[in-house]
């Protein structure tokens, strides 16, 4: 079984203007209210490809319940822990550019956490746990430390989808997966990155660094896939890009979900392209029909 922990969700609060006018009147072109945080995107889009999965996390309040309820409408389960206090709002505002509003994230207390640690008590050999997305300020930076363990004691394997110190820290045990993106890679390791070549030597200091394989988006230039001593790069499709919005997270539902269902690295690869471009393509998370739209289109070569 795949689950996803999303310890920080939201509602994403979507609205688009002809022109935004600051301490003016603005009338909305359009909206959209869709449940946000990684984990919940992964699950989504695992969900379209068929595989199943559990998502688990943080919900509270009328904006957990509308998560929740939408999760419930697209037949994924679930299985959070229902907090005191509201799940955020994100408001992201569109005027030519996208301008992002995120909420810092509710307040939860000992017994809260305490619930979720005790919820991963029973994985198995097996399992995948994708953990996603920020960590709210009240569970302090080591909540994905406390969690990983759980998973290295239970034998399940982790994915591990976060940047900075956290991400540092949960090399060493060994994650399935880590997906920077180029900018996150050169952030990580504070240097500058300009070159494929480049991305290739800090993505295997990764490697080096105990992940097990490494994906690197790099937008319209595609991606890398860093295994062992090999190395491939996958060419993004042709389209036009409507939304960033879960883009990553789209491409580790495709990759970890094909990998649970075939084994197969390099078609795992391929389909958290197709995954991710489809999303790309999308105003919401990509579709099943045009990820597999997508697929043949992507083309694999050893470098």
């Amino acid at each position: 079984m795949i689950y996803t922990v999303t310890l920080n969700p939201s509602v994403d609060y979507i609205v688009e203007v002809e022109e935004f006018i600051t301490g003016g009147l603005n009338r909305m072109k359009r909206d959209m209210k869709l449940p946000g945080g990684k984990g919940i995107n992964v699950s989504r889009v695992l969900n379209q490809l068929g595989v199943a999965n559990t998502a688990t996390g943080f919900l509270g309040g009328f904006t957990g319940g509308y998560i929740e309820d939408w999760l419930r409408k697209e037949t994924i389960d679930s299985d959070f822990v229902h907090i005191s206090d509201d799940t955020r709002i994100n408001i992201k505002l569109k005027a030519g550019e996208e301008t992002e509003i995120n909420g810092a994230g509710p307040d939860i207390t000992t017994a809260e956490a305490e619930q979720l640690l005790h919820k991963l008590d029973g994985l198995k050999l097996g399992d995948i746990v994708i953990l996603s997305g920020s960590i709210p300020p009240s569970l302090g930076n080591d909540f994905y430390g406390r969690l990983i363990a759980i998973c290295r004691q239970q034998g399940a394997e982790f994915v591990i989808d976060t940047t900075g110190q956290a991400l540092k820290e949960a090399l060493a045990q060994g994650p399935l997966l880590v997906k920077p993106n180029h900018h996150e890679l050169a952030e990580l390791f504070g240097v500058a990155i300009n070159t494929r070549e480049e991305i290739i030597t800090y993505g295997r200091k990764l490697l080096e660094g105990g992940a097990k394989h490494v994906l690197v988006s790099m937008a319209g230039e595609g991606a890398l896939f860093i295994s062992g001593q090999e190395v491939y790069h996958a060419s993004a499709p042709a389209g036009q890009v409507k939304n960033s919005v879960g883009a990553g997270d789209s491409m580790i539902a495709g990759f970890v979900g094909t990998l649970s269902l075939t084994g197969n690295l390099l078609e795992a690869f391929r389909a958290g392209v197709a995954s991710g471009s489809a999303t790309a393509f999308s105003d919401d998370l990509a579709e099943r029909q045009l990820i597999e739209e997508l697929r043949p289109s992507i083309v694999l070569s050893q470098l």
